[in-house]
């Protein structure tokens, strides 16, 4: 062979038709399928009957499995179907190397943001954030994503990515405590000075409030009715629900005894769109 004909075998990219064995393919391939189907049948199965401290380990091994196996079947079938050399490697590495780079963009971007946020610290673990519609703590802070637990005790997984598409609201940023906000919208016939001095006193009396923090009651006229805001601290963030609903309870009681009578908002009119969230 002589060296025209070495390099034309070298630069040939897949191999002849009559050197591809199209059966040993489909042995390949069927060999796979059916143990990744026996996997994802059999899995399960042990998953449930097996001790439940295992459970969520054995249940998580099967996509790890699948992914093997079907890696070890495309490193088993390209030599087959490819003439494997040094120059057809660096073809296939580099064409490769495009389309995933083309298929991880966001995944590397999402590391990207993730180095960013290590420096800007738009939320830590222990902070209540509201990223797009998912709200709750931070649970982890990974290279790529964050955990949030949510107040329905979901855990929600939150790529880094969205630092660069939407705003990421902290409530606590850090700090111990958050405040918090408990609406009522009151008829305008009533005496505003003294609802307002009861509804801070629902705030002042409350068993969830922290004393080293302030208690406000803002108020303003809205064609719905006057509009009281009553912002106060819970001692414990993870009390904000809790502290909310008491205000709310406590502070309906309150608005009945001045003599203030509620009336219902429609929920367009609840909130500018571009005010934070209450907690």
């Amino acid at each position: 062979m002589n060296g025209d004909e070495a390099s034309e075998k070298a630069a040939k990219l897949i191999n002849d038709l009559q050197d591809i064995s199209f059966v040993k393919i489909a042995l390949i391939v069927l060999g796979t399928w059916a143990i990744i189907v026996f996997v994802r049948r059999t899995f399960p199965l042990l998953a449930h009957n097996g001790p439940s401290q295992l459970r969520l380990y054995v249940l998580g091994a099967v996509p790890l499995i699948r992914l093997f196996l079907l890696f070890g079947a495309i490193v088993w079938i390209i030599p087959i179907v490819f003439n494997v050399t040094f120059q057809n490697f660096l073809v296939i590495a580099g064409a490769a190397s495009v389309a995933i780079g083309f298929a991880f963009k966001d995944y590397v971007s999402s590391l990207i943001a993730g180095v960013v946020a290590i420096f800007e610290k738009p939320y830590r673990p222990g902070d209540w954030v509201k990223v797009g519609e998912d709200y709750g703590e931070v649970q982890n802070v990974g290279l790529r994503a964050i955990t949030l637990r949510t107040p329905s005790d979901d855990i929600v997984t939150a790529p880094h990515i969205r630092l660069w598409q939407e705003n990421i609201v902290n409530g606590n940023d850090g700090a111990r405590t958050l405040m918090c906000v408990a609406d009522f919208w009151v008829a305008p016939d009533h005496d505003a000075r003294a609802l307002r001095a009861a509804l801070r006193d629902v705030a002042m009396t409350s068993a969830y409030l922290d004393y080293d923090n302030p208690v406000v009651v803002i108020l303003s006229e809205t064609p719905c009715g006057t509009h009281y805001r009553l912002k106060a601290y819970p001692f414990d963030m993870r009390d904000q629900f809790v502290f909310v609903s008491d205000l709310t309870v406590r502070g309906k009681a309150a608005i009945a005894r001045a003599g203030g009578r509620q009336v219902v908002v429609p929920a367009a009119a609840e909130r500018p769109k571009t005010s934070p969230p209450d907690h």
